[in-house]
């Protein structure tokens, strides 16, 4: 009898004890049902929970092996967790991030496992629908589009980290060395085959998003600066239109004084106020583009551990990790 390929689940989770075992209940269902053909592992990456999260997630890999838990010394954000975890996988295809409120939801998986058969190396979700406030869907979907236009690879349209990626995906990541990864980016910066399955994005059943503004724009700043130069680019393209500018408007000022029978009156001091002001701010918004730039090659250069692990269960200890 062949043996059984394996899958793999990975769920960051942070202080979401009332959750994680609906997650792992969903997951085994589905393993147990329309995907019992295939062997299966849960990576659940826990950050550092200051609630009850990582002891529901003893006593789940305590019952069931197929639950492996890794516990960072720190909250490191999810992508750098999410990272970590997918490194620490095992399966002939994995799922990159299944968050532990089921937005997205698990039962998509069946689709992209039968999309993995089929060939594809890389299955990503398209959210056709989200259940959320008309604001954040705008900001959301503003910004994908924003990453897709400035980046210099083809990012997909409303597609996250909810992908089924295949083993050689995996291992093509871990040759990144990148402080704050991007992974959608990432993924569509290895290639391979891929398609896309569309599905709805639901509401959170359990708990509430920890991701406050500062986080998110944490988040949009990075995927915005990682694989694109267009920002900086554009402080150069407004910076010589502003400068042009100028100097036209220094030539007409020239020739409407050179033109005039009086003189004019009285100096455009309101002129002077509003420009001063004005590419004060521009210099400003300049000054912070290349600050981010040089922030994330400070990082970078630094070439710190994505994440510290505090402990795991049922996993071995990471050869590349640290442990605290």
């Amino acid at each position: 009898m062949p043996e059984k390929r394996l899958i793999s689940i990975v769920s960051p989770c942070y202080n979401e004890e009332g959750a994680v075992e609906a997650c792992y209940a969903a997951v085994k269902q589905i393993f147990e049902g329309p995907l019992a053909a295939y062997d299966w592992e849960h990576v659940f990456a826990d950050n550092c929970s200051s609630d009850a999260t990582v002891e529901v997630l003893r006593g789940l890999a305590a019952r069931d092996p197929h639950v492996k838990v890794i516990v960072n010394a720190r909250n490191y954000g999810p992508f750098r967790s999410t990272f970590n975890a997918l490194m620490r996988t095992q399966g002939d295809a994995v799922l990159v991030m299944l968050a532990v409120d089921l937005q997205d939801p698990p039962q998509v998986l069946v689709d992209f496992v039968a999309k993995w058969e089929a060939g594809y190396k890389v299955v990503y979700g398209v959210r056709r629908n989200r259940k959320e406030s008309l604001l954040m869907r705008t900001a959301r979907s503003l910004f994908y589009r924003m990453v897709a236009f400035s980046a210099d690879i083809s990012i997909p349209l409303d597609a996250g980290e909810f992908q089924f990626v295949d083993r050689k995906v995996i291992e093509a990541l871990r040759r990144f060395k990148d402080h704050y990864p991007y992974i959608r980016g990432m993924i569509a910066n290895v290639g391979f085959r891929s398609t896309s399955v569309e599905y709805d994005w639901g509401v959170r059943r359990q708990g509430r998003s920890r991701n406050n503004l500062m986080h998110l724009y944490d988040q949009a700043i990075n995927g915005l600066i990682s694989f694109a130069n267009l920002p900086m680019r554009l402080c150069v393209f407004m910076g010589t239109f502003f400068a042009l500018g100028s100097l036209a408007y220094a030539a007409v000022s020239i020739l409407l004084a050179l033109l005039a029978t009086k003189p004019l009156a009285p100096p455009g001091i309101m002129t002077l106020i509003v420009a001063l002001f004005f590419f004060g701010g521009v210099q400003l918004l300049f000054i912070g583009v290349i600050g981010e730039y040089v922030a994330s090659i400070h990082s970078q250069v630094r070439q710190g551990f994505v994440v510290v692990e505090q402990e795991t269960i049922n996993l071995a200890p990471s050869a590349g990790a640290p442990q605290a």
